[in-house]
């Protein structure tokens, strides 16, 4: 009884886990927590090369992975925030939102650093964590709802993978 006690006591004077901060450059948005922001912490890299980005749209079917140009030129939400992959310990990315409201999130590991989707090389991922499979992912597994402060999420990378080649996490 006493060493389940002492057990006990040593827990809670343990440290407390070591918290990621966001990295990118909306970053002080996460840390304000009174603005509309996401959290992502993102889980299932598959190395740690390249840089990381999410981007923010319209949550509706013509806007989803549509050219951030041409959203831009018809006045439509875009956001995009870039960081280097850390070199170790958890990521976690911030994305601030315009405002309040529904968007459709989208995350990729650019791992060659050529800032433009490769297929084959580079990951991806959604907040549902559903599979993406091969094909373009669906505007109902990227849907979030933003309140006036933070929202916070995981997503899990997924990589081109298989025999019959689609995207998935790694490992599963």
């Amino acid at each position: 009884m006493a060493r389940l006690m002492l057990f006990g006591l040593a827990a809670l004077l343990a440290p407390a886990a070591a918290v990621a901060a966001p990295i990118g450059s909306d970053a002080p948005a996460c840390a304000a927590r009174n603005v509309p922001a996401i959290e992502v912490t993102v889980e299932g890299l598959k190395d740690r090369t390249g840089g990381l980005k999410l981007e923010l749209y319209p949550a509706t079917e013509e806007d989803f992975l549509k050219d951030d140009r041409d959203l831009r030129r018809e006045g439509k939400v875009f956001h995009r925030v870039r960081a280097d992959t850390p070199a170790r310990g958890p990521v976690v990315l911030c994305i601030q939102a315009p405002q309040p409201g529904r968007y459709a999130l989208f995350f990729t590991h650019d791992r060659d650093g050529k800032n433009k989707f490769n297929v084959w090389t580079d990951g991806a991922g959604v907040p549902t964590n559903n599979r993406i499979g091969r094909a373009k992912p669906k505007l109902s597994q990227a849907i979030v709802n933003v309140p006036r402060g933070l929202t916070r999420l995981t997503i899990r990378a997924q990589y081109l993978r298989g025999i019959i080649p689609s995207f998935g996490p790694v490992g599963n």
